[in-house]
């Protein structure tokens, strides 16, 4: 493999300035996704004991009986 030139070089320049570059789209995109992976984990772990048992994080109703004490 031999040297690179220029325009390798400079398309690797503008590849990364596309994906790292400051406020471009996809790198805001990037940071929402982020936020989003985040704001999704802190709710699996959702086990505040001071919250009603079926509104905690995967209290859904396993059982009848307990699908009829949600009815009520």
């Amino acid at each position: 493999m031999g040297s690179m030139s220029i325009w390798h070089w400079a398309i690797v320049a503008v590849i990364v300035l596309l994906l790292f570059g400051g406020r471009g789209k996809l790198s805001g995109l990037m940071g929402d996704a982020a936020k989003g992976v985040k704001a999704f984990k802190d709710g699996l772990k959702d086990t505040d004991e001071s919250k009603p048992h079926d509104e905690r994080a995967g209290a859904l109703p396993h059982t009848d009986e307990e699908k009829e004490q949600l009815k009520r």
